[in-house]
């Protein structure tokens, strides 16, 4: 399978290529030339095979040309040691649980597959400096999942303040190979730090570079897997109702991915992408005019984008088409208000929700009908979220951190700051 540049569709590259770029020529996104479609007998066996045989069969298409299948399924077979369990909540409502990995986020899923390609593709004697910007688990994925790696080195950048305490805990905890540093900003200026860089072309004379957010298809791709996994947990419960799946949405790396598993044949009916007060999705829906803003800071920081990289790919995905998408992906946008009332109304019925599973959880129910079944996706535990859980659950309790020895580098929202971290002088 080969990778073009959505920004530049003669720039052709392996996957291989595509993981260790990051982005091709003016900051543009690599997208598969092609989508594969699994055959019917794939759904209709799901249940029967393991989640290995699954998640071999559904990515491999992907990675042909730059890995072996066996070299594929040993490889998932060290990131899926953890499970992404269906939880069912009511008859016709159910949770997908990501929050099972190491880092008890999502995004531990693509964060643990990339480190290990990048391990394999990498050359050695040519370290490899991976960039990263995060408005909270994006970074504790990264960080773990690329801890003491062989040839990947680590930098990333995260909102000075606008994280929790548990998140910082784990970006900054590790040392070796792995560099935290808090920027005086927003989660936007942190990922136009990160695409600057990326794209100096004298800063790419002297380190080989590459990214870790969902911006690389070493990222995104992997994450389409927890909805075959998770077809794979409901099919039995729909009894002739179509599936409906909301998604907490920030980057919009985790829906597009979803995206592609149904345009791969998976039968999910109906997307919804759920935001926060940065709704610049939402907008889109409503008028076609996609106006990117400023981020602002909401109780769901992981969404806390204001110019989603991905959209990108979803507007590549379905030709442009403004009618299409907005057929394809409900948009719905939850207050900070709205957020703190599902937690506390979920939890009278026993169930403890983060915030951005709340802000799934309300959109799903804003659009489920009869007829229907709805599976919303809690993409971090609630434990990395104490702070906002309290407002509501004042005996919520969390392990406590001790962020002293372990405080991430403090820069200003300055290029030429950012490039003395990286370790070269700006001329």
């Amino acid at each position: 399978m080969n990778y073009y540049n959505i920004q530049h569709k003669d720039e052709v590259v392996s996957f291989k290529d595509a993981t260790i770029k990051g982005l091709g020529r003016d900051k543009g996104l690599f997208v598969p030339e092609r989508i594969p479609v699994l055959p019917i007998s794939f759904f209709e066996e799901i249940e029967q095979l393991s989640d290995k045989e699954v998640a071999t069969t559904a990515l491999y298409p992907y990675v042909e040309g730059s890995m072996r299948r066996e070299q594929l399924s040993q490889l998932l077979e060290e990131v899926f040691t953890f499970h992404t369990p269906v939880v069912e909540l009511r008859d016709n409502l159910s949770v997908l649980e990501l929050f099972h990995g190491p880092t008890m986020a999502f995004k531990d899923v693509g964060a643990r597959f990339m480190a290990r390609c990048l391990g394999a593709f990498a050359d050695k004697s040519k370290p490899v400096t991976v960039l990263v910007a995060t408005s909270g688990d994006t970074g504790s994925a990264v960080a773990h999942g690329f801890y003491e790696v062989e040839g990947v080195r680590v930098v990333i950048l995260f909102p000075k303040g606008k994280v929790s305490a548990f998140q910082q805990w784990q970006m900054c905890s590790l040392g070796k190979n792995i560099t935290a540093v808090a920027v005086e900003g927003t989660f936007d200026d942190c990922q136009a730090l990160v695409k600057q860089a990326l794209h100096d072309e004298r800063l790419n004379e002297v380190m080989a570079l590459s990214s870790a957010n969902s911006i690389n298809v070493a990222r995104f791709l992997p994450q389409m897997l927890y909805y075959f996994f998770a077809y794979k947990q409901v099919k039995s419960h729909l009894k002739g109702r179509k599936w409906v799946v909301s998604v907490p949405s920030g980057n919009f790396g985790n829906i597009t991915a979803g995206l592609y598993a149904q345009a791969m044949g998976l039968p999910i009916a109906q997307f919804i992408a759920a935001n926060n007060a940065n709704d610049t999705f939402y907008e889109y829906t409503l008028t076609g005019d996609y106006k990117a803003k400023p981020s602002v800071s909401t109780y769901s920081n992981a969404m806390d984008v204001g110019d989603p990289s991905n959209f990108a790919r979803i507007q590549e995905l379905f030709g442009g088409e403004y009618a299409l998408i907005k057929e394809k992906v409900l948009a719905y946008r939850v207050s900070d208000a709205q957020t703190l009332s599902k937690i506390a109304e979920v939890a009278q019925q026993g169930y403890v929700l983060d915030p951005h599973g709340a802000v799934a959880l309300t959109a799903l129910e804003h659009y489920l009908k009869g007829g229907q079944y709805g599976t919303f996706l809690a993409t971090a535990h609630p434990q990395k979220f104490d702070a906002v859980l309290r407002k509501v659950l004042p005996d919520f309790k969390a392990p406590e951190v001790d962020l002293e020895g372990c405080a991430a580098l403090q820069i200003p929202n300055d290029y030429k700051v950012y490039l003395k971290v990286l370790g070269v002088e700006s001329k």
